[in-house]
């Protein structure tokens, strides 16, 4: 169609010269589906919402109004109702946990071991005149070094609460938050084989773009649907998994 969305968006793009390669990396959008795009060919796209939130992000780049374009792609295939929140697929990377800073082995040693030596001085100032017959303190052969800093990963972790933990068996789009609203996996595109966490929260709240995840609560495996359409789960302070309806899934936006 010369006046659909997909001719509009090529044009944009040829005008730009923009190739699709250059699109692609320019929005983290695979090079299929631009193509599928713009060719109108939404079959090949993994949801509607799916297709709608690509039409925003693609019409943004080549500066064309991108929520305009997604309406007429709606109402074109007659999917869903105006004003659906669509996933974010921003063209940024992911963020880097930030990783507490270790202290090195040998400074936890050296440490220890001027502890123990201040503790024998101590003990020998306070034994001194007397007869001899206070026990001597540990040799400090015998001081054992102190445990490992806490890595990264754990230290940021919640102690208390619930683990959780995702694993992605097809391309979904995840948007998974912890029991204080904050995102823990923030409207990522997920391939399949991808995992995230373990997470620990008192609570979560779990958006996806369609079924193809696996979800680990506690160490078991959650028995969840796998619907080709969007879906949303609580994992409550209980421990218990329930669907959300469609008003009450996350957004990450």
């Amino acid at each position: 169609m010369e006046d659909g969305v997909g001719n509009k968006l090529r044009e944009a793009r040829t005008r730009r010269k923009l190739s699709l390669q250059e699109v692609e990396e320019t929005t983290k959008i695979r090079g299929r589906y631009l193509q599928a795009i713009e060719n109108e060919d939404w079959g090949q796209l993994p949801s509607e919402t799916y297709a709608r939130a690509f039409i925003r992000t693609y019409a943004s780049l080549v500066g064309l109004d991108g929520e305009r374009l997604a309406e007429e792609q709606r109402q074109a295939q007659g999917a869903a109702r105006p004003g659906e929140r669509l996933p974010r697929v921003d063209p940024r990377p992911r963020p880097v946990a930030r990783r507490r800073r270790q202290v090195p082995p040998r400074l936890v040693t050296a440490l220890v071991l001027a502890l123990v030596a201040g503790a024998l001085i101590a003990i020998g100032v306070a034994g001194g005149g007397g007869n001899g017959s206070t026990e001597p303190g540990p040799s400090l052969g015998q001081a054992k070094p102190a445990a490992p800093a806490e890595s990264g990963a754990e230290a940021k972790r919640d102690p208390g609460g619930h683990s959780l933990k995702l694993l992605a068996t097809g391309e979904v789009w995840v948007c998974l938050l912890d029991g204080k609203g904050s995102p823990l996996v923030d409207g990522e595109i997920l391939g399949a084989g991808e995992a995230e966490g373990p997470f620990r929260s008192g609570s979560f709240t779990l958006a996806l773009g369609n079924g193809a995840v696996e979800m680990t609560v506690d160490g078991q495996r959650a028995n969840l649907p796998h619907p080709a359409s969007p879906v949303g789960f609580a994992v409550d302070p209980g421990g218990s998994v329930r669907e959300l309806p469609e008003g009450e899934r996350p957004t990450c936006s």
